[in-house]
């Protein structure tokens, strides 16, 4: 074979093995990547039923580009900033009583890391035996998949003007 001839069939395998290395690994069941976004977004709310730390921290993103946005202009920024905000909802004043999540909808990207939501939230609670909820707030966010775990990157609270 000339020399020629095997540089054109090297870039031919070169180029066939690069088309290949840029495509999203395909998604083997989108059913069960959304069950399992759904669960962690329950998670990120339903945790304070037991206080359980370790969940609620399990499902956001431990670096410093999270972010959550509440109601007013009160912005967490951080996973840092996000455990110190946490520390009120050690306190036993502050008690879960129930939550829901209505009318959920998960999208996942093309790409299958990336996933973001939208749904409405009942977080009913009390602080020192008076009420201290969330009715019919919007939430939306966003997750990525990190280390084979989906990861809360940003969400985003508001209540409807009327």
């Amino acid at each position: 074979m000339q020399k020629s001839s095997r540089f054109i069939l090297f870039i031919s395998a070169v180029m066939i093995f690069c088309s290949y290395c840029g495509k999203p690994t395909a998604i083997t069941n989108r059913d069960t990547e959304i069950r399992e976004i759904a669960r962690v977004i329950d998670s990120c709310i339903g945790w304070f039923k037991n206080k359980d730390f370790n969940t609620l921290f399990s499902v956001v993103t431990h670096d410093s580009d999270y972010i959550s946005v509440h109601p007013g202009n009160r912005v967490i920024r951080g996973f840092r900033q996000f455990e110190k905000n946490a520390e009120i909802f050690k306190r036993p004043e502050f008690r879960y009583v129930r939550h829901e999540i209505k009318d959920l909808i998960v999208t996942l990207s093309n790409s299958g890391d990336v996933a973001w939501w939208y749904c409405v939230l009942d977080d009913i609670n009390s602080w020192d035996g008076q009420p201290a909820n969330w009715e019919n707030t919007r939430w939306t966010g966003v997750l990525e998949k990190r280390n084979d775990h989906w990861v809360i990157v940003q969400q985003h609270f508001s209540f409807a003007a009327e």
